[in-house]
């Protein structure tokens, strides 16, 4: 039994790791425009073409793997993410040659990995309940993070070493990608995966799923995703910039391997909340973290050159267990609903596509220190859920 445990924890770990992938479409909206000469527009429809799938997608195969299983939901994810990297393998992508794959499929094999990425998202997170043991499911979201952080890396880090190393082109993430969801699925496909089903739970529709909302518990976290997944990419975007504009501080020299400080921290960060969550209750690291998260950015806006480097560390730490905990409080407060409830929360990352051009916007019109009160507003929202949520795990009702 314990051996069967480790198997099925190892193949969501594999997910996770695939779900990182889907963050390469950031470095590739630069490799793109340089491979295909095309317009700063005609780039930026990359991320957005990702972002879709999060709105599109998520509540319907919510309702779909309350039908069918969170497994299966995986498998589908991982074969359509398959699909769209088998694209330019079997096109002839080659780095070199910009004639070689038209841009039309490649925003086609970008909307396909999206699309696969996005429905393993929507079964990743809650399965991790499944395979995790009593009161620790927090834990191993946070440890699972931390895993998908690592193929987040792997974007903008593989074109540098295949060049670097292997006098490869940036092509050579497609087949590399490739093999590894083909593991993944050779080891999850064979894996009995014992899916919890609440007594009191019902059959998943669309109109159960947003009827969800109007309980404030509910509304609450699913406005703390939206939210915080827009303060990570807007403060993502916006460091380099602020720190460029006032300290004249190039923030590229700084990072590891060419990546960014901030998401060093924050995959960092994930790997420490696991720890840390072994002997804390969630509901109280929430407010530890946010309360750090904070302190990170006052110090940013407010610690001078010198703390730079510090509050972007404390930052990227600080952030890191923010989605986790969030996710797993909420599916822990009413597992009845899982299905509806991750379809819901995962449609709430298109904050990530709503935040940064308001912060943008008030950066045009002011500077982009105060562009920076944008995130900061937003993770107040969340200090304020987090003081909140105890209350209300204890007063209200699951349903």
């Amino acid at each position: 039994m314990e051996k069967r445990s480790k198997l099925q924890v190892t193949a969501v770990f594999l997910a996770f790791l695939a779900m990182g992938f889907g963050d390469a479409v950031g470095p590739f909206v630069g490799l793109v425009r340089e491979h295909y000469q095309t317009s700063n527009f005609m780039a930026t429809l990359i991320p957005s073409t990702s972002l879709l799938m999060f709105l599109l997608l998520s509540i319907p195969m919510g309702i779909y793997q309350d039908k069918k299983g969170k497994k299966h939901v995986m498998v589908v994810g991982l074969s359509i993410a398959l699909l769209g990297l088998l694209l330019p393998i079997l096109g002839g992508l080659k780095a070199d040659e910009p004639d070689s794959f038209p841009y039309s499929m490649f925003l086609l094999t970008v909307l396909l990995l999206g699309a696969g990425l996005t429905i393993l998202q929507v079964a990743g997170n809650p399965i991790m309940r499944d395979v995790s043991p009593e009161g620790r499911y927090s834990r191993n979201l946070s440890l699972a993070q931390f895993v998908k952080a690592i193929g987040s890396l792997s974007g903008p880090l593989i074109p540098v070493i295949a060049a670097r190393y292997f006098h490869a082109g940036w092509d050579i993430i497609f087949p590399i990608y490739a093999v590894s969801l083909l593991i993944t699925l050779a080891i999850l496909v064979p894996t009995p995966i014992h899916e919890k089903k609440d007594p009191d739970s019902h059959p998943a529709t669309f109109r159960s799923s947003f009827a969800l909302l109007r309980n404030p518990f509910v509304a609450l976290m699913t406005l703390g995703i939206f939210l915080y997944v827009g303060a990570e990419v807007s403060v993502s975007s916006g460091i380099p910039i602020y720190l460029e504009d006032k300290y004249h501080l190039d923030i590229q020299k700084l990072g590891l391997a060419g990546t960014s400080l901030f998401f060093f921290w924050l995959m960092t960060g994930r790997f420490l909340g696991a720890v840390i969550l072994t002997w804390m209750k969630a509901s109280k690291f929430l407010i530890l973290t946010t309360l750090f998260s904070v302190a990170g950015l006052l110090l940013l806006l407010f610690g001078g050159k010198s703390m730079a480097i510090v509050s972007i560390s404390l930052i990227g730490i600080s952030f890191a267990n923010i989605f986790p905990l969030i996710f797993s409080i909420t599916i822990d407060k009413m597992p009845e609903r899982t299905n509806e409830l991750s379809g819901l929360m995962i449609t709430a990352i298109v904050g990530g596509a709503v935040l940064p051009p308001i912060m943008g916007k008030v950066a045009d019109l002011t500077n982009t220190g105060t562009g920076l009160l944008v995130p900061l507003v937003a993770i107040l929202y969340i200090l304020y859920l987090s003081f909140v949520v105890p209350g209300r795990l204890k007063r209200e009702p699951a349903n």
